[in-house]
């Protein structure tokens, strides 16, 4: 399938221009055609951070706010992430944010639009920004928020409640380490449950952190 008009590509590889400047990354990924989610999002939301962040953290997709606003992890989500980061130590100005789809998909329920999980070949489609973005920052770690994020870096067979907090390699980074996203933190039915999973998170991000400390001894 070519490059033409609103036809989808089935991957965002052809729009991906070839350097390591996240800003010429933004700007292209607004003319991608890798897959239908475009349509019916308000616009494309890339990854955001400083270009020398040593932690990559990979969420699903933007929610309806970053869908609204342009920016990645501004929503209820992206403040407990903040105070998340507080908690374990890791400075939110080294942080570099960005999710494994780029556009918000969603589907109508009244007024609102509510979040709809992304297809396994959306994902795919929209790997080659992650990969772009990985070259471009080459964090020391990446750390992937959810069973999407993680499954999209780590290998469809992954479990996430298995595997959280361990640091593992990937084809796409040397090491990577999965937790639960913020948002399901906030899903979580009563405060008991919402405190457990808040725990996690920062416990995770802790090890995370210890790991970036290690690598900048060697």
């Amino acid at each position: 399938m070519g490059k033409t008009g609103d036809q989808t590509t089935g991957s965002a590889a052809p729009f991906v221009p070839k350097t390591t400047s996240v800003r010429t990354l933004s700007a292209a990924a607004h003319e991608c055609r890798g897959c239908d989610l475009y349509k019916h999002a308000t616009q494309v939301v890339f990854g955001a951070g400083p270009k020398g962040a040593r932690v990559m953290f990979v969420g699903e997709q933007p929610g309806d706010l970053e869908d609204r606003q342009g920016e990645p992890f501004v929503g209820p989500a992206g403040a407990l992430l903040d105070k998340a980061l507080a908690d374990a130590g890791i400075p939110r100005a080294e942080v570099y944010v960005t999710n494994a789809v780029k556009h918000f998909k969603w589907e109508p329920r009244g007024k609102r639009r509510i979040h709809k999980k992304p297809r396994v070949s959306e994902i795919k489609a929209c790997r080659p920004w992650l990969e772009a973005e990985l070259r471009a920052i080459k964090p020391a770690i990446v750390v992937c928020l959810g069973a999407t994020a993680a499954q999209s870096v780590l290998g469809p067979q992954f479990k996430l409640m298995q595997h959280h907090g361990e640091v593992l390699p990937s084809p796409l980074a040397d090491r990577v380490l999965a937790t639960v996203h913020p948002s399901s933190v906030l899903r979580a039915p009563d405060s008991e449950g919402r405190r457990a999973a808040y725990d996690m998170l920062v416990a995770d991000l802790k090890i995370a952190a210890a790991t970036l400390t290690q690598a900048s001894h060697r």
